[in-house]
This record gives C-alpha cells, sequence and structure tokens, in this order.
C-alpha cells in the first residue's frame, strides 16, 4: 500500500494535467474534440500542440497520440473511482488536496521571498559568520594554489621560463606575459584555491606518483608527456581534513545566510498574514 500509494498520486495528477482544461461538465461556449464519460478534451486544448512550422502529417501525429493518451488516463481513473475501495480514495483525495494546498503556498512564499528577500552580503557578516563557525567548514578535497605552464616538446626556452615562473617577481611576471604566445596553455593566477582533482584534469602528465611532490608547499614540478612539457609552481596547500580558507567556504556561507533570511522572511509573512486575518475577522476560532 505504501507503494501504491505514490504512484497512484503522480500518475491521478498527471491524468488531470493531461486533461488541459477539460472540465467534469461540458462548457457551452467551447468546441468539444472528444468526450470520455463527463469529461471533455475541447479544441482550444488541441490547438495547443502545435504551431505553424508543423506540417500536417505531424500534426496529425501529435494530435491522434495526445487524444489516445488523454482518453486512455481519463478511462483508467474513472474506473479507479468506480472500482478502488471508498477509504483508499478518501485517502487519495485528501493527499491530492494537500499536495495542491503545498503547491499553492509554497508558489505564493516564493513569490514573497523573490520580492522582498534582500540577498546583498556585507563580507564582513560573511567572514563574521565564518569566524563563529569556522569548525563546520573542513576540507573534503586537498587544495593547491599554483601557477603552471604547459609548453611544446621542443620549446628552446624551458629553463628560463622554469626560471621566471619559480620567480615570479614583478619583471617574471611581464616577461611571461610577453612569451605568453608560445604556451600551449597556462595559469599564472596563484591566488584561487584549486582542488587537486582538477589539477590532475589540467595537466594529463600528471600521475599519482606527482601527489607528494604537489601537495608540497613552495615546491617545483617539471612533468612532460608526449604532448609536452609542464613547468609548475606550488604556492600553497592545505589538506584534507583541515579547516577551509575564508574564501573557499564563501560561496556555502552565502547559501547558508540567505537561507537564513528567507526563513526569517517566511516566519514573519506567516505570523503578519495570521495577524491581519484576525484584525480583519477573517479567522476566527471557536470555543
Amino acid at each position: 500500500m505504501l507503494k501504491i500509494v505514490p504512484v497512484f498520486i503522480v500518475f491521478l495528477l498527471s491524468g488531470f494535467m493531461l486533461a488541459g482544461c477539460s472540465y467534469l461538465e461540458k462548457e457551452d461556449d467551447k468546441e468539444v474534440v472528444v468526450r470520455v464519460n463527463d469529461t471533455y478534451l475541447y479544441k482550444e486544448d488541441i490547438n495547443a500542440l502545435i504551431n505553424e512550422n508543423t506540417s500536417a502529417e505531424d500534426s496529425a501525429i501529435i494530435v491522434s497520440n495526445y487524444i489516445n493518451n488523454w482518453a486512455t488516463q481519463q478511462l483508467l481513473i474513472d474506473r479507479a473511482q468506480l472500482n478502488l475501495p471508498e477509504s483508499q480514495l478518501r485517502e487519495f483525495k485528501d493527499l491530492i488536496e494537500n499536495y495542491k494546498n503545498e503547491l499553492y503556498t509554497s508558489a505564493y512564499k516564493d513569490a514573497v521571498v523573490s520580492r522582498e528577500l534582500d540577498s546583498t552580503l556585507s563580507i564582513e557578516e560573511k567572514q563574521s559568520y565564518f569566524e563563529e563557525n569556522k569548525g563546520n567548514f573542513k576540507l573534503s578535497d586537498d587544495l593547491l594554489k599554483l601557477r603552471y605552464v604547459s609548453l611544446a616538446p621542443k620549446n628552446t626556452k624551458i629553463d628560463e621560463i622554469a626560471s621566471y615562473l619559480t620567480s615570479f617577481e614583478e619583471e617574471d611576471k611581464e616577461e611571461l606575459e610577453k612569451i605568453s604566445l608560445q604556451f600551449k596553455n597556462y595559469s599564472l593566477n596563484d591566488s584561487v584555491w584549486v582542488k587537486l582533482k582538477t589539477v590532475y584534469n589540467k595537466i594529463p602528465a600528471l600521475t599519482i606518483e606527482h601527489r607528494d611532490k604537489l601537495l608540497n608547499k613552495s615546491n617545483f614540478l617539471q612533468v612532460e608527456d608526449s604532448l609536452g612539457v609542464y613547468l609548475i609552481f606550488i604556492k600553497d596547500v592545505l589538506e584534507r581534513g583541515e579547516d577551509a580558507p575564508f574564501e573557499y567556504a564563501e560561496p556555502t556561507i552565502e547559501k547558508i545566510l540567505l537561507n537564513k533570511r528567507k526563513l526569517n522572511l517566511i516566519k514573519e509573512l506567516e505570523k503578519d498574514i495570521t495577524k491581519d486575518a484576525i484584525k480583519n475577522e477573517e479567522f476566527e476560532i471557536y470555543n
């Protein structure tokens, strides 16, 4: 029973949606296309299925399939309502009503939140939350700050470029930028934390044997394969299980704080709407 009920509810709801604008009673001002017992499918429901770019042949197939599916759903629903136990039908009715109520209330809450939620968060607010909850932000991946250059195997300036990459003073950065057209691929932005597995994806010559060297702060590596030579300088390292740095945790913190604001806004909405209803005599509890 527990497995059957949700499946049937989805089936029943899909039947209602598939019926489009059909009703239990025929509307005289609409052109009927199909009838199944007391449920009607109208021409305007069919018209929504096709457009001016649909060929006549395709239109006929689409409409025919839709009508057959619609009719089958309606017949099954009618048969279910006739043959299922009354207790089960009441249960389904309650489930459908609860689901409908949830859709309405959720949609309204979302509309209010999207209109009134202040999504601006100061860096101070995020840093304050981070400091108070630092222990909750543990790394699940090894992180690196690095810079690297990918070169063709026959590049004659490998040692010179390696020197620039290692020293990385302002003049070194300028020289690297000047000759960057020689690079097959490169990244000189060593201020961003990158997952170790991302580094492996970017630099195919790396193997599991390079892991210890990659997790060694202020370390230089030169690796190569048949496609090229890779020069890598590891600026900083944080290993899995350590506290996450603020800049890495910041997107998560932002989601947490915005969700808290959203929940508070919804609580205020629920409180205010009840208060207003009592004030306007729209809500009354009888003793």
